[in-house]
């Protein structure tokens, strides 16, 4: 008898122990802005994702006029209808009180995210090249990939050195760095001209870790979700990561890639316009700190041609035969259908018929029209993505 008695209790305590170990894929600590988003992103991300608060609510700082997309803008959203605002106010305010109870109905609807209150960490290690974090409660979470909102203990306790990780950087075209952007729009010194590429996020020397150096940024948080989603869900490491795919589940999930002030998310072309400007084929214009794409201005040949040059082989053939000063719409087809081998005719029948239901023009379909900048970032995009070209980690092309 005593011997089932101790068969059964061990089998008991073994159980209570597995109970107790919860196996995440990504492990966010944080009741912050950043935190909030970033477990969000992970969640939609479709991957199990764990957000400690270490305190009984969410504790959300204003949020000032950035440029804002993604989970901060549907947050945003969130709070005016909560607050019973018409759409068309601009900025909106809110107290903690508001925020905590918006974000409390968000996250209990979203699949893949479970929030734990009151409740703290109280050891960290690594396990292997993921983590095992001991709870108050009694539960341990080993997790995959643990994203950091610069948490000062945990740097401590897990031996994170971040007195070089990166900040937000003033965009400029100058450098290519801008085409591994993960967040932008952040207001900083009137400006919302900012970037955050993806590689500031991670460590050398820290597998399976994604930092954010800004604890107060949702859209920050947001990029650092896909990251920490990204390794959880295909199982790889975190320094595997894969630009473009995290930069295409962003766009997914209506988060700006390029600081376009003039290009919401609402318009429809906006996931064009996005990821053919993060290309740099087509450039958009500085004024008094913000960037500008300047949809309906006109393409002329000088605007494109080195840049698109510099991205297909084959374009350099293409131009060297073109002479007019001007890029119309006949012309950008031939150009998308030599460079993409792609049949002139029909292609030039098929973006007919999708111009004003496919694309929403308001223009009418002229082929001898000079081409707008709009049109022509929609064509690529549809054709000839430049979004597909290969960039390395400072941003340059990858032959």
């Amino acid at each position: 008898m005593k011997k089932y008695l101790f068969i059964f209790s061990t089998f008991f305590l073994f159980v209570q122990v597995k109970a107790q170990t919860v196996k995440p894929d990504v492990f966010v600590v944080g009741n912050g802005n950043a935190a909030v988003a970033a477990a969000i992103q992970a969640a939609q991300s479709n991957v199990k994702t764990v957000l400690l608060l270490q305190a009984g609510g969410f504790d959300i700082e204003p949020i000032g006029k950035d440029l804002h997309s993604g989970v901060q803008a549907t947050f945003l959203n969130k709070v005016k209808k909560f607050k019973q605002l018409n759409d068309s106010v601009g900025e909106v305010t809110f107290d903690k009180q508001t925020a905590n109870q918006v974000l409390v109905q968000w996250t209990d609807s979203i699949k893949n995210l479970t929030v734990i209150k009151n409740v703290q960490w109280v050891k960290a290690d690594r396990s292997g090249k993921g983590w095992v974090f001991k709870l108050s409660d009694g539960k341990t979470i080993r997790p995959e990939v643990f994203v950091n909102a610069a948490d000062q203990k945990l740097n401590a306790a897990l031996k994170i050195d971040a007195s070089a990780v990166g900040t937000w950087e003033k965009f400029s075209y100058q450098n290519p760095i801008y085409k591994t952007n993960i967040a932008v729009g952040k207001q900083i010194a009137g400006s919302t001209n900012t970037i955050f590429s993806l590689y500031q996020l991670l460590m050398p020397t820290q597998e399976n870790l994604v930092y954010v150096s800004d604890p107060s940024s949702m859209l920050m948080g947001q990029a650092a979700g896909a990251v920490a989603a990204f390794a959880g869900f295909f199982n790889q490491r975190t320094s595997e990561s894969n630009l473009k795919k995290i930069q295409g589940e962003l766009i997914a999930y209506n988060s700006n890639l390029m600081p376009f002030v003039d290009i919401g998310i609402k318009d429809a072309n906006w996931k064009a316009i996005q990821m053919v400007g993060i290309s740099g084929v087509i450039k958009a214009e500085e004024t008094n700190g913000k960037l500008l794409f300047n949809g309906e201005k006109l393409i002329r040949t000088a605007d494109i041609k080195e840049v698109v040059k510099d991205h297909y082989y084959k374009a350099q053939i293409w131009f060297d035969d073109y002479k007019n000063e001007v890029i119309t719409i006949g012309a950008a087809l031939d150009m998308i259908c030599y460079v993409g081998n792609k049949a002139p005719e029909s292609t030039l029948k098929e973006v007919e018929k999708k111009w004003k239901t496919t694309y929403a023009f308001t223009s009418k379909f002229e082929a001898e029209r000079q081409i707008s900048r709009r049109e022509l970032a929609v064509l690529l995009q549809d054709y000839m993505p430049p979004f597909n070209v290969t960039v390395d980690k400072t941003g340059k092309i990858i032959r």
